[in-house]
């Protein structure tokens, strides 16, 4: 268990180093005055800094490294 939790750190850190946030678009209403709706486009976005995956990622290894006791 500990093996498969360590790949997927490791995998998860990776991801994360590479790959800093990603953007999204989501419908928001601006006027809902009675059958009027108006409704605008909204760009979110989602960061997360580097180290955060350098992190997962050594505690990946860790798992992966050190054996389990018995």
């Amino acid at each position: 268990m500990a093996k498969t939790m360590g790949i997927i750190l490791i995998i998860v850190g990776a991801v994360m180093l590479v790959w800093t946030g990603f953007s999204f678009t989501r419908k928001e209403k601006v006027v809902d005055i009675g059958p009027v709706e108006i409704s605008a486009d909204k760009k979110e976005q989602v960061n997360w800094p580097p180290y955060v995956g350098g992190v997962i990622l050594v505690a990946g290894i860790v798992l992966l490294i050190i054996p389990r006791r018995r």
